[in-house]
């Protein structure tokens, strides 16, 4: 052969085939193994030799391809010679080198010839213990004369295939050693090309091989070889008889752990028949019968291959418990014998621990943390089949960034697979089902058990029952089934199954009814008392301290309910309540631990309304805009009160305080209405609540003057009734004999009921509220008047009208009048005030000063006339604008209060600062339009003079709601009407 490498050509064995009397085969067998183009073509020829075959069969010719009668075992003679010859052939004309990188195409006559070897072993009874007899000796003398004579280009070859298959046949011992040859070499070769599958059913070939020779600790390693291939790939039928063999090789090795296993599988193999399933379940019943009563080692082995746990139900479903209670598992375990079980006992192993404080831990804690029914499901044994590569798990593919610190530019990215654990893993490399689990029992104080049950095959319901005894946590942690001393054992339960029991301290909860609870009428409360680990004795009583302002009713049908932990209703018996000024003393029933006594009370807080300093509002008094949302957003919430209430509990050396929220279902506001020199007090009464009430009795009263003053009630007498946000208003009108006092005490008070309800079981406290009203007396009467142009009779949009405000003093000198402010001269007092004319509504242009400061007489009737014009902007009737007078108080004044923003003179410099620091100012008065500014540098660090704004009781002005009429201009286009 030239040195060119060699072009390999694939070879096609021959079909395996049974040998039988008549087979067609073609009769020249030519292989072409290589081409050289340049030295020819190598051929190999195969001369099958079958004259003496043919002689024997009585044939005398045949066509060259044609039906020839051989006897058996002569076709394997002529396949395995064929192999061996061409095998030989090719190691004579290559090299090593090139018969190594070949094997891949080789190693397949290799495993040929050593089958077709095989089955003339046993043909000719070879492999059988006993050895061939008188039949196979004379088929093996056949078969030898059929080979004929040695062909003369190998008869000096000392390992020739004819050498090898007269040697081979020719006794036991010289089978078994070629046999285990080939196998051997076939095993390695297809080891070495990655033909794992192919080694392995060699193998088992050769297991085969052992067991007939009686020689099973060889065969095991084979048969565990092939499973654990057939396991990897999922061929159901093969591994099902690959074990019956591994049960025959381990029962004859006396393997008794190993067997049992093997026979538990096959016993839940539903691949096997009813009768082989029996047979197999029975091996093991009768291996735990024998065992009965010795004291042997226990043979631990894997629950899946005897029975599968399905679910675990906790009873109560919470799995909470408090300590002394009774806690129910109940599990449905699924029996894979084909016939009854009897198991001796299963067993759950459980493993307790304590976290720190963990008896602090309540109930309704613990519950928060557990699944609602109670029912645990298991996932089904993992199958000793893998699943099919399309049933892997979907890639979990995410992306990867990573930026730098710095800029936090991106410096890398990439894709991460967050399952590659499921996707790459080794099949070849997983431990075998079929060895030792290795599992061991776990033995703990903590067990629940149920012994002497009866396993049908299917679904069986096994119930446990412990008694808490320890606070802690409890976690399941291993189910063991015995059958005598076979134990089938479940390592870990997953997912995590625990259960919890809890040590209660004694509570105490109070809690109202409804969701709010209104002051003045009878609220109702829960008591519930949590007994936890304490024993409520006969005797035991709770004492609850008084509150000042919160009465709790005493009714003699108060009764008591007691619940077990499971809020199972247990006895209902009668409170008995006790009260005296100081303390309320209420007697408890007697109780077991870990129960729960509920029992309501009626309360009464009283009902009053927070006391106020001054004027809630008064007619004729414009609030800033601030002010009136914080009022209106104040009328939609009830004000509160909180009485807190010390209870002393018998499980306990402290007191527990409790406080209670009541609402006041009324919002009260007052207002100070005058008429000249006649006064009122009007007084609404708002209801925020959702109750209905009837208000009767309504009464107004001051506390300081005496019979000086009298309140004359321009009220009902009637019972009214107030609706759900609703309002009701009273009027009181004030009469005096002489001066009046500068402020006025009073306490408002009214009688109020539920209108839902009838009688009452106590009679209630009528509803008070409290305040102040400060100099209320009129001292100023402002009037106001505007007249048209002269020889006209109406006002004209666009024309200048006069307006006259006229200022009258309506008494001599008062004790409110005594300020700073007040001047002494020529035995008479004068007051400086400042008046303002303003026009929010912008319907009058103020023509001129608007403003201005003027020397007040303090005397009765002294007048002060005021002229100004005034533009009107709209037509129709038109309100007056309004005038404002304030107290003009001198630089040093230490008692000037804070006018509000919208109460600041807009055209005048004079301003009143937020923190009555003196600021400088103008010291005089201008007019709107004009051009002084207020921070000219020649009045810089001058003191500036103070405004006070008078109350509103003092100042009554006639003027207000007076309109008059203004008509358009007759040159107007457009018609413009205020309409007020």
């Amino acid at each position: 052969m030239s040195g060119e490498p060699m072009r390999t050509l694939p070879l096609t064995c021959p079909p395996s085939c049974q040998p039988g009397p008549h087979v067609a085969f073609p009769v020249d067998v030519f292989s072409t193994l290589s081409e050289d183009g340049e030295s020819g073509r190598l051929r190999v020829s195969i001369v099958v030799r079958l004259q003496e075959w043919r002689g024997t069969s009585g044939a005398k010719s045949f066509p060259p391809r044609s039906q020839v009668s051989v006897p058996p075992g002569a076709l394997d003679c002529w396949v395995f010679l064929s192999c061996l010859e061409v095998l030989q052939r090719i190691e004579g004309c290559c090299d090593r080198a090139q018969i190594d990188s070949n094997v891949a195409h080789t190693v397949g006559l290799w495993s040929y010839a050593t089958e077709k070897l095989k089955s003339l072993g046993y043909l000719c009874g070879l492999v059988s213990e006993e050895g061939p007899n008188s039949e196979d000796l004379n088929r093996i003398v056949d078969l030898l004369a059929g080979l004929g004579a040695e062909r003369p280009e190998t008869a000096n070859t000392a390992q020739s295939p004819y050498k090898k298959l007269k040697e081979a046949l020719s006794s036991v011992e010289a089978f078994e050693k070629h046999y285990l040859d080939l196998s051997h070499a076939a095993i390695e070769m297809h080891t070495s090309v990655g033909r794992t599958r192919s080694a392995r059913l060699v193998g088992k070939d050769l297991a085969e091989f052992y067991m007939r020779k009686k020689s099973p600790q060889k065969a095991e390693i084979y048969l565990q070889g092939a499973l654990k291939n057939y396991l990897a790939e999922g061929w159901a039928l093969p591994i099902t008889h690959t074990r019956k063999q591994l049960a025959e090789c381990q029962k004859h090795l006396g393997q008794t752990e190993n067997y049992l296993q093997t026979s538990s599988l096959l016993a839940s193999d539903r691949h096997l028949t009813e009768e082989e399933r029996k047979y197999f379940c029975q091996e093991i019943l009768s291996f735990a019968s024998r065992q009965t009563g010795s004291t042997g080692q226990k043979i631990i082995l894997p629950l899946h291959c005897f029975a599968h746990l399905r679910d675990l139900h906790f009873t109560p479903s919470n799995a909470v418990v408090h300590v002394g209670g009774v806690l129910s598992v109940d599990i449905t375990l699924c029996s894979q014998m084909p016939i009854p079980v009897r198991v001796e006992q299963i067993a759950i192993s459980v493993h307790f621990s304590i976290e720190n404080n963990y008896y602090r831990k309540a109930a309704g804690w613990l519950t928060e943390h557990k699944t609602a029914n109670g029912v645990i499901t298991f996932p089904a044994e993992t199958s000793p089949l893998p699943a099919a590569q399309n049933n892997l798990p979907a890639l979990e593919l995410y992306e990867m960034f990573e930026r730098s610190p710095s800029d936090n530019s991106l410096n890398t990215t990439g894709i991460i697979c967050k399952n590659v654990h499921m996707l790459l893993r080794r099949q070849e490399s997983s431990t075998s089902l079929e060895t030792p689990s290795g599992v061991a029992l776990e033995d703990g104080a903590h067990v629940l058990k149920c012994s002497d049950v009866t396993l049908e095959p299917g679904p069986n319901r096994i119930t446990f029952r412990t008694q808490a005894k320890e606070p802690g946590t409890y976690t399941l942690r291993q189910l063991c089934a015995s059958v005598g001393p076979v134990w089938f054992v479940l390592p870990h339960l997953y997912p995590l199954v625990q259960y919890d029991v809890y040590s209660q301290e004694p509570q105490l909860h109070v809690e109202p009814l409804a969701d709010s609870l209104l002051a003045g009428i009878p609220q109702k409360v829960k008591f519930t008392v949590t007994t936890g680990h304490y024993t409520v004795k006969n005797g035991d009583s709770l004492q609850l301290s008084n509150a000042e302002a919160m009465l709790i009713l005493c009714h003699a049908e108060n009764r008591a309910v007691i619940y077990s932990n499971t809020r199972e209703k247990a006895s209902d018996v009668l409170l008995r309540v006790q009260s005296s000024d100081k303390v309320t003393s209420i007697s408890l029933p007697a109780a077991p631990a870990y129960h729960m006594i509920e029992f309501e009370l009626e309360v009464l807080s009283l009902p009053s309304a927070p006391v106020t300093g001054g004027e809630s509002s008064t007619l004729g008094t414009t609030e800033p805009h601030r002010k009136h949302k914080d009022t209106h957003r104040a009328g939609h919430c009830m004000a509160t009160t909180d009485h807190k209430v010390s209870i002393d509990c018998p499980w306990s050396i402290y007191s527990t305080v409790i406080a209670l929220t009541f609402s006041v279902p009324f919002r009260t506001t007052h207002s100070l209405l005058s008429a000249g020199t006649r006064k009122y007090i009007q007084v609404c009464v708002q209801n925020l609540s959702e109750l209905d009430f009837q208000l009767s009795d309504g009464d107004l009263v001051d506390h300081g003057c005496g019979a000086d003053l009298q309140l004359v009630p321009l009220n009902a007498k009637c019972p009214q009734a107030i609706h759900s946000k609703q309002s009701v208003f009273f009027v009181w009108e004030l009469l005096w004999a002489r001066e009046p006092p500068p402020s006025l005490r009073c306490r408002f008070s009214v009688g109020f009921s539920p209108a839902s309800e009838g009688q009452l079981s106590v009679p209630l406290k009528p509803y008070t509220y409290e305040f102040q009203v400060e100099n209320f007396f009129t001292l100023y009467n402002v009037k106001a008047e505007i007249l048209p142009p002269s020889g006209t009779e109406h006002c004209r949009t666009g024309s200048l009208c006069s307006l006259e405000v006229s200022i009258t003093r309506l008494s001599d000198l008062l004790e409110a009048d005594k300020d700073e402010a007040l001047a002494e001269a020529d035995e008479y007092f004068s007051t400086k005030l400042m008046y303002e004319v303003v026009d929010n509504s912008s319907n009058w242009a103020v023509c001129g000063k608007s403003s201005g400061v003027i020397s007040m007489p303090v005397a009765a009737q002294a007048t002060h006339r005021v002229h100004m014009e005034v533009m009107p902007l709209f037509a129709g009737y038109l309100p007056l604008p309004d005038v404002r007078l304030f107290k003009y108080l001198p630089h040093h004044s230490a008692h000037s209060s804070q006018l509000d923003a919208d109460s600041w003179i807009e055209s005048d410099s004079l301003s009143l600062d937020k923190h009555l620091d003196d600021q400088p100012d103008s010291s005089s008065v201008r007019s709107r339009g004009s051009t002084h500014s207020a921070s000219s540098g020649e009045h810089k660090g001058l003191p500036m003079p103070r405004l006070q704004a008078l109350p509103p009781g003092q100042v009554f002005n006639s003027s207000t709601g007076t309109q008059i009429l203004v008509i358009p201009s007759k040159d107007d286009h457009v018609l413009e009407v205020s309409v007020t």
